[in-house]
């Protein structure tokens, strides 16, 4: 899975969901939980397969997942029905608190696969205090879970705290989301940005967060799917200097050196992981677009 940007609409928004093969986000998702309103989630479910019928028919691109409401939710198994039954790739479980959390789902993926349909993958949504203090359990606990996300608005006010520009009131929890992705061998997306006309603090947030390590970010509108796709790729610069430091590396462990100078930094093989971490993306978004 490869995500720099996943963007979402609700799901009782026919008008919405019919514009994602518009847009180059990596990811889509059809909004089930806080989006849709509660009188209007059984009409938003019966509409489902008809939308994503839809989408597929205008070639939509990137992957396509549905958001359920949360585990616990009295929607759960109506989601799970309407969702299992349309042509989507995954689910993405809001508010996941245990590993326990994930079981109604990976079982519901299970089921679906023997249908003969294709794999039903997960991505789980850390977003409370409980979520952060287990997320390292939650990473390893269901094999379909492919990526785990940080929620900071939800977690902010689970905890009861005052979201700020800067963000150092969750880089914490922030922080222990993507290391536990990374360690599980999981994608890590990042939070959202609120502030919807501010693209200079959503640029600031999404380096932020590529510095900290995750892959992408969830978006709320199609200007921000550009800004994502723009900071989670490696610039031309950085591709063309990673290609010359893989080169050097190798030239001097064909001489018989596991240390080197280059263009004036010492390199060793951590940052030689790095630079093959650049252009593995790279490779995979010339694959994406070829």
């Amino acid at each position: 899975m490869f995500i720099r940007s996943l963007l979402f609409a609700p799901a009782n928004r026919p008008e919405l969901l019919k514009k994602f093969p518009r847009y180059r986000a990596d990811a889509f998702v059809i909004d089930l939980e806080d989006g849709t309103p509660e009188s209007e989630k059984g009409e938003a479910r019966r509409q489902l397969a008809d939308i994503v019928e839809y989408v597929r028919a205008q070639h939509l691109e990137g992957l396509l997942f549905v958001r359920t409401n949360a585990p616990g939710s009295s929607h759960i198994d109506a989601d799970l029905d309407s969702a299992l039954r349309a042509d989507i790739d995954g689910l993405m479980i809001p508010k996941v608190g245990t590993p326990a959390d994930l079981n109604r789902f990976g079982k519901a993926a299970v089921d679906a696969e023997r249908t003969g349909r294709r794999r039903v993958d997960l991505i789980g949504l850390i977003e409370t205090a409980a979520g952060v203090r287990n997320v390292q359990a939650i990473s390893a606990a269901e094999p379909h879970l492919r990526a785990l996300c940080f929620g900071g608005e939800d977690f902010i006010s689970d905890i009861g705290g005052q979201r700020t520009a800067e963000g150092l009131e969750v880089l914490y929890a922030r922080s222990q989301v993507v290391v536990a992705a990374k360690a599980a061998g999981l994608n890590a997306i990042d939070q959202v940005v609120v502030d919807i006309r501010d693209d200079e603090q959503f640029r600031r947030d999404a380096v932020m967060g590529r510095n900290l390590g995750y892959d992408g970010k969830m978006c709320l509108l199609p200007r921000q799917v550009e800004l994502a796709n723009e900071v989670f790729s490696p610039t031309q610069e950085e591709i063309d200097r990673s290609r010359r430091l893989v080169a050097a590396y190798e030239a001097a462990t064909a001489a018989g050196r596991g240390v080197i100078d280059f263009e004036g930094r010492m390199i060793d093989s951590p940052l030689l992981r790095r630079a093959r971490a650049v252009l593995d993306v790279a490779s995979r978004l010339r694959e994406s677009t070829s």
